[in-house]
């Protein structure tokens, strides 16, 4: 958030941000690159005396897919170029007006057997079997190296607009207390 009165959002933040850096302290903290999105949290990064890497805090307010893009894109060629190994997501997920569910996921690199036992879940027993066995064209690592990049923005901006959403919600239960 880039604005205060919303009850604990913001602080939970960076509490569970101070949690996942004392996994990574065997590092030093001039080798962790913090990429915060909003206002509150970037003071809290320079309090904790890291060097955030860039202001993100237009995304916060106004969650642009365009921004998203920008983001995904530089996060990715850190990655591919091996300048960074690991990248994670902290944000609320808003689930309903009363309830806002604070997250800490990984997002690079992409772990495929958490995605195949996630689908193998979403699928009941009584749903009709089909048959996977398709030819893609022009290959399966090509539509996937086009597809990827996409995936990884979506993921971006549904991050942005979910952690907006449950902002105002935590705004609104915070004015009605």
């Amino acid at each position: 958030s880039n604005s205060s009165l919303c009850g604990a959002y913001n602080s939970n933040v960076v509490k569970m941000l101070e949690h996942s850096l004392a996994n990574y302290q065997s590092l030093g903290k001039e080798n962790i690159m913090i990429y915060p999105v909003g206002k509150k949290v970037e003071e809290a990064v320079t309090k904790l005396g890291y060097l955030p890497q860039g202001s993100y805090q237009v995304m916060a307010d106004k969650p642009s897919y365009v921004e998203a893009y920008k983001l995904a894109g530089k996060l990715m060629e850190e990655f591919v170029e091996k300048r960074i190994d690991h990248v994670e997501l902290i944000y609320h997920h808003f689930k309903s007006m009363g309830s806002q569910v604070l997250l800490r996921e990984n997002y690079l690199p992409i772990d495929l057997r958490q995605v195949a036992e996630e689908a193998a879940e979403n699928v009941s027993e009584n749903a009709p079997h089909f048959n996977n066995d398709y030819i893609v064209e022009p290959s399966v690592g090509e539509l996937i190296a086009e597809l990827l990049p996409k995936v990884l923005s979506q993921k971006i901006f549904t991050v942005l607009l979910d952690s907006n959403t449950s902002e105002h919600a935590a705004r609104t239960l915070a004015m009605q207390l």
